[in-house]
């Protein structure tokens, strides 16, 4: 369907429902007044700056004549010949509660200041390695020299967990003189 066809049909969509609402707005007053619904005045095309074609007067007068009834099956025709599919009509305030509800989220996630690292190595200079296999040695308790080395060789490895900052940027700078590369998470 040409895009020109489809905003038309929607556009027309939004007039029946705009109409339906009408409609019962119009019934309601004639159900108030005593005036029947024969002598009800036609649309007075006087009373708008731009002139209609008669044939459109003439629908918006056949229309405000339907019951709510008769518009909802008016509309359900039209979309059915428009194939225009059901859209869920949203509230709407629903969609900013939404963005403030993520907004202060957010803001929440931003004051929690992270106290625990984690320090990581992820490469080492081949030049350097057995210096840091003896610094790998001496920070993790009870490693020997091939449990260091190994740990070395098999990198990315997680040398230490849920400590502070300070001692996370030691830990780094320190295996960083001896040719690691290091990442703090």
């Amino acid at each position: 369907m040409d895009k020109t066809v489809k905003m038309a049909a929607v556009r027309g969509i939004a007039f029946s429902r705009i109409l339906a609402r009408q409609c019962v707005r119009w019934s309601r007053v004639r159900h108030l007044s005593a005036i029947p619904a024969q002598q009800e005045p036609e649309f007075d095309t006087s009373l708008t700056e731009k002139h209609y074609p008669e044939h459109i007067v003439n629908i918006v007068n056949q229309i405000s004549q339907l019951t709510l009834v008769e518009t909802a099956e008016l509309n359900e025709l039209l979309k059915a010949k428009l194939k225009i599919p059901d859209a869920p009509m949203m509230a709407m305030g629903a969609m900013p509660m939404a963005q403030a509800t993520e907004q202060s989220e957010a803001a929440e996630e931003e004051k929690e200041e992270q106290t625990e690292f984690t320090v990581k190595l992820t490469a080492f200079d081949a030049g350097g390695k057995v210096k840091l296999i003896k610094e790998i040695k001496s920070i993790i308790e009870g490693m020997n020299l091939v449990q260091a080395k190994k740990f070395v060789e098999s990198v990315p490895q997680v040398l230490k967990e849920n400590i502070s900052k300070e001692d996370a940027d030691k830990l780094k700078t320190l295996l960083e003189a001896v040719g690691g590369t290091v990442e703090i998470e």
